[in-house]
Parts: structure tokens; C-alpha cells; sequence
């Protein structure tokens, strides 16, 4: 069955964009547009799919320690250093050796996957491996480095880590990663991986498959098929495998036969700022429960210096005693001193609301409603905001109160529009019979890719506008895995370009054949557009990093000045050799191109990085300057 229909965003636009729908089955819908000006006859030879070729995606494995890697020695379980990635290369789920024919020691490779693309991953083992009990907010610290020193290296990062306290780490995480474009992912294990009746591999798996395949800009947690918001999980079971729980927002992922991600959910980025890690952290925080019959003596000297920061757990939704002024009043002076209180039910499921009398109270001496956040992102999230010593403690109360990375939930006005109120959408699904939410959301999702890469390719920032407001996902790719901002990019059109990256579009998303938008951009010479991408710290592949040489031998042989300049724009290693083993700069001099000789000349300088396994270490690491974190425009 075949449908036609016309739509039209505007009444004053003259320009309106024909659907063809094509139902294979009733699980599957094929789209392609047709603008006004498009040639039919060449409509079968772009619907037509090329034969599919592999791909490869780049994971850093942080471990640091956990059950996970454990081992027996004297009847209790303890790290076991230099192991972890020799028994990975036992397990061939976890590792193919037929296609890992080199490479470093701790580098591995899954098995092809049925979506043709092989995901490398390079395990960075800490020394000495931790127990998460023994953590502290210096690791948090380090991790971020460690993140932030390779992120142009990999397309995604997994960390390992024991369960025990992995819901402070991937809350910290969470707010000490900046402008995060490209998933984190925190798991780890119930029983250690070299168990018989292990959930490490699963988890691990799981893992290593979502980082690899989906661009997900949050630091989550991955545990028993389930991928969560770090910062709004807590682990609820010691003795089940199903340990961790999110208690008010759904999972942002479920693996079963298949991985399905809910976009819907996931949070985009919408900054071109670069990334980057607030590594400074203030432990002057703590937490405090209530409980009946508590002590003005024991919340006195809980609030005593050098304490800035406490985590009240309430009981039901936010609520204290209102007939204990003497406990009242002790609050009123840590906060009137400065002490920033942050009011948390101790609740598993709910939020903190002022519905009751015992929660005014509250509100009365000063403590901020801390919503449905987690005590663990509560905590968490005020040793990243009182390290910002450049903001006024006002500012400071502000934000503990806003939803920084989607910790807590708010109430908007101006909610989405939903899919029954698009007139578009109910012409479709009256036309193939389909009522029920699941079915609409499965056409919106169907018909996004190719009427917002027709908008980008004309640079119609209007019809980007509609499709968002009727829900759509603006990353969402076509048949070749291209989004929108990939079509923008190859187009030039900059004020698109700048609408998809303010409205979630990711600079890491790859094609098929590996390329991202930088790649376009650069291969067009749309230097704007590389210009505005490299502000969103988009950068190479590695795939594209091994082709690099070749490519710029190539610009050098045929004196292609401007080819190279873009190169370098975009971020290139203009010392890359080719397949001879030429640089570009040897290559020019050997063929005569004395001009661009001098220009790379005076372009290359010496850098020097000690690179050790395929990541960088970061004993040597600089907290001065760009590497630390920025004000509240940074957040």
C-alpha cells in the first residue's frame, strides 16, 4: 500500500513537502521526501539501500575496582590487579580474537553485532583497584580527568565500579561533566566475572554495547538490562542482581532481544560550549536523618563549622516536627550563617511538597525543597555547586534548587505538544487505522528522519521548529544513519547548523560509513560551519584519525592550500603519514609544492603527550586554566 499526502507547515509558505510512505509490514515503515522540485524517476535509486559495511566504535573501559574484578583469597573477596582484561580475553562474547589480530594488551573487540559494526573497547586499569566503599570525592576527581584527557579518542566511556557506592559516583559524575556530548556509563557486578553464576558479563556486555552504539550525552548507570540516569538511581537490593532502582523517572534504555532506547527521556545537549570536567569538589557536606525524638544537641553540633552544606531526609513528602521550635531554630541559624540545607523525603518513591504544615516549617528556617532528587544526587550535587567559589551564595541556593542534569523533575507550563494534536500526524494514522500512543509515536519517529534532513538540506528552520514541536526527536537518523545536523553540515547552512545544535543535536552521531557532521563539513569546506562544530568540541573518529595521513599526503601532492588550512581548522594532525610513511610537509617538498611546504612549516609545531595503551594517563595532569571547571554559564 502506498499513501500520498501534502503537508503544509505554514499557510503563508508556498513550499510544502509530499510524504511517500511504503508499508512492508506492520512493523515497518520506509519514508522518503519529495520536495517540490525533486525528480521522480531517481525516486527508486534513493530509496535504494547499499549493501551494509562495518564499522568500528572505540569505548575506554575505566576500571576501578569492584566486585566485578574480584577474587577469593582467604574466603573474602579483593581485587585482583593485572587480571580483569586476561579473563576477558578467555570469554569469546566479550572478545573475538580472529578479528583482533594486533593491538595493545588491553585492547579487545566484541563480536560483530547484527548491525555490521564492531565495537573496540581498551581497558585502563587503576593502581591500586578500589573497593567502592573506600571511594572518595579525589576519585571522583580522577575519573573525570581520566574522561576528560581521552574524550576525543573514544566514542564512549564504561566504568567500572563496585556497587556499593556507584550511585554517588555516577550522581557526581553527572554534574562535574560540563557540556557532556557522548555517553558515560557506570556498572559493575553483584558476583565477579570469574564466577559460574556471574551477572558481571551481562552487565558488562550491556554496557559496552550502549556506549558503542547509541549517542547518549548523560553519564548513566547500566545494571541487569536496565540503563538509568546516574543521578537518579539508588541501590535497593544487596542480594539481588536487580540491585539498583530509579524511583521516579523511568529507565532511559531496556536490553532484552532488542536494546530500545527512550528518547523521549534522554537528555540533549543543547550548548556549543566544549566539554569539560569541574574536577573541584567540596566534602564539607553530610547528610542528616530525621528521626522521632532526635536531639537539638545532635543537629546542633551536625551543622557545627566547617560544615556548608547538609542533605535533610524528611519524613513523607518533605515533612519535620512543627512543635519542636528548639530544632527549628538550629536550622534557622545554619542557614542564616550560610549552611545551604537541601530537604529530601526519605521516601523511596515521591517528591517533597508544601502540602502539610510540618513542610512549611521548613521552608520557613530557610532549607530549599530538594523535589524527588535522590539523597545520593542531593549530596553529590552540593559538593559541585559550592565548589563554584566565583558565585554568591545566593546563586549557589538557586541552582540547588533548578534541574541542572535532569536530577530532579519540574513542573513546565509549556509542556510538549502531544501527538493526538498534530493534525498531521492524525491524517496518517487515520488513513492506516492506527489510534493507540504506541502506534503514533512509532510514525512520528518513522516520518522525522527524512522531513528534518529535507528542512536541514533547504536550511528551513521553520519546518525544524514544527517537527520539534510536535514531539520529534531532532537526532533521530535515516536509513544511513545520517541526521539532520549531517545534512545541514554538507549543505552550509550555518543558522541550521546553529538551531539542531541548540535543540540537541549531537556532533558525535556517525553514518554508516562512519562519518560525522565534522566530516561533512570539512569534506564540503564549509569553514563556518567546522569553525562552529570545533565550539562543540566535535573532532575525528578514530576511523577517520587512521585515514588521516592518506588524505593529507594527497591535499599536499596536488598543492590543495585550502584543503589543508580546513584540515587544520577542524582539528587535523597535519604530521600524520600517509601509507608510505610521508608526512604531508615531505610529501610537498618532494613534488615541488614549496608553498605549501612553508605554510605547514610555520603551522606544525612540536607536541608531546605521552600516550600509553591507547589512552592518555593523567599523573601529569594541569587543573589550572580550561581544565577546571567554569561559573554557572558552564553548568
Amino acid at each position: 500500500m502506498t499513501l500520498f499526502c501534502t503537508w503544509t507547515p505554514s499557510q503563508n509558505r508556498s513550499k510544502s513537502c509530499t510524504v511517500i510512505i511504503i508499508i512492508l509490514s506492520s512493523l515497518t515503515v520506509i519514508t522518503g521526501v519529495i520536495m517540490a522540485d525533486y525528480n521522480l524517476s531517481s525516486l527508486g535509486q534513493d530509496l535504494q539501500l547499499t549493501s551494509p559495511t562495518t564499522s568500528e566504535a572505540h569505548v575506554l573501559v575505566i576500571n576501578t575496582g569492584g566486585t566485578i574484578g574480584m577474587t577469593l583469597h582467604d574466603n573474602v573477596l579483593a581485587p585482583k590487579p593485572n587480571a580483569f582484561v586476561q579473563s576477558l580475553r578467555k570469554l569469546p562474547i566479550l572478545h573475538d580474537e580472529s578479528y583482533a589480530i594486533c593491538g595493545s594488551d588491553n585492547t579487545l573487540v566484541l563480536p560483530m553485532n547484527k548491525d555490521n559494526k564492531r565495537i573496540i573497547y581498551t581497558v585502563m586499569e587503576y593502581s591500586p583497584l578500589l573497593d567502592s566503599s573506600n571511594m572518595t570525592t579525589d576519585d571522583w576527581s580522577q575519573i573525570g580527568k581520566d574522561i576528560e584527557k581521552n574524550y576525543q579518542n573514544f566514542d564512549g566511556f564504561v566504568i567500572l565500579h563496585g556497587t556499593d557506592t556507584m550511585a554517588y559516583t555516577a550522581s557526581a559524575l553527572s554534574f562535574m561533566c560540563e557540556h557532556l556530548g557522548k555517553p558515560i556509563i557506570l556498572t559493575g557486578s553483584q558476583v565477579p566475572i570469574y564466577q559460574v553464576r556471574t551477572d558481571g558479563i551481562d552487565n558488562l556486555l550491556g554496557a559496552l554495547l550502549i556506549a558503542g552504539q547509541f549517542v547518549i550525552p548523560e553519564v548513566c548507570l547500566y545494571f541487569h538490562n536496565k540503563l538509568y540516569r546516574g543521578n537518579r538511581v539508588t541501590k535497593v537490593d544487596n542480594r539481588s542482581f536487580n540491585a539498583f532502582s530509579s524511583p521516579n523517572l523511568a529507565p532511559l534504555a531496556n536490553a532484552a532481544i532488542d536494546i530500545t532506547i527512550n528518547w523521549d527521556t534522554v537528555l540533549r545537549a543543547n550548548t556549543t560550549a566544549k566539554f569539560q570536567v569541574s574536577t573541584e569538589l567540596n566534602s564539607n557536606v553530610g547528610l542528616l536523618k530525621l528521626f522521632p525524638g532526635i536531639t537539638t544537641a545532635t543537629v546542633r553540633a551536625f551543622l557545627q563549622p566547617p560544615m556548608q552544606g547538609v542533605v535533610l531526609e524528611t519524613y513523607g513528602s518533605g515533612n519535620a516536627p512543627d512543635n519542636r521550635p528548639d530544632l527549628l531554630e538550629e536550622l534557622k541559624k545554619a542557614t542564616d550563617a550560610g549552611v545551604i540545607i537541601i530537604n529530601c523525603t526519605q521516601c523511596l518513591r515521591g517528591t517533597v511538597s508544601m502540602s502539610y504544615a510540618t513542610g512549611k516549617v521548613l521552608i520557613d528556617a530557610g532549607v530549599i525543597t530538594g523535589g524527588d532528587m535522590t539523597s545520593e544526587a542531593a549530596l553529590s550535587k552540593l559538593c559541585y555547586v559550592l565548589a563554584k567559589k566565583e558565585l554568591s551564595l545566593d546563586t549557589k541556593k538557586k541552582l540547588m534548587a533548578q534541574n541542572l542534569r535532569g536530577e530532579l523533575s519540574l513542573d513546565f507550563a509549556d509542556t510538549k505538544l502531544c501527538l493526538s494534536d498534530s493534525r498531521f500526524i492524525q491524517v496518517i494514522a487515520q488513513s492506516l487505522h492506527i489510534s493507540c500512543k504506541e502506534e503514533l509515536a512509532a510514525i512520528r519517529d518513522a516520518l522525522t528522519p527524512p522531513l528534518a534532513c529535507a528542512a536541514a538540506k533547504i536550511g528551513d528552520i521553520e519546518a525544524l521548529e514544527a517537527l520539534k514541536e510536535m514531539g520529534s526527536n531532532l537526532c533521530l537518523e535515516d536509513y544511513d544513519g545520517r541526521t539532520p545536523l549531517h545534512v545541514a553540515a554538507c549543505e552550509g547552512h550555518l543558522n541550521a547548523v546553529n538551531y539542531l545544535l541548540s535543540h540537541g543535536a549531537t556532533v558525535y552521531a556517525k553514518d554508516r560509513y562512519g562519518d560525522t557532521p565534522l566530516c561533512n563539513a570539512v569534506h564540503y569546506r564549509h569553514r563556518d560551519i567546522v569553525e562552529l562544530l570545533r565550539q562543540t568540541r566535535a573532532h575525528f573518529s578514530q576511523d577517520r584519525l587512521e585515514e588521516l595521513g592518506r588524505e593529507l599526503c594527497s591535499l599536499a601532492a596536488s598543492g590543495d592550500l585550502e584543503g589543508l588550512e580546513i584540515w587544520s581548522l577542524a582539528g587535523a594532525d597535519l604530521m600524520k603519514p600517509g601509507y608510505t610513511g610521508q608526512t604531508a610537509i615531505e610529501v610537498a617538498r618532494a613534488v615541488g609544492k614549496h608553498d605549501v611546504a612553508d605554510w605547514l612549516s610555520k603551522l606544525l609545531r612540536n607536541k608531546s603527550e605521552t600516550v600509553v595503551g591507547g589512552y592518555y594517563e593523567c599523573d601529569e595532569y594541569d587543573d589550572n586554566g580550561d581544565e577546571s571547571g567554569g561559573g554557572m554559564d558552564d553548568m
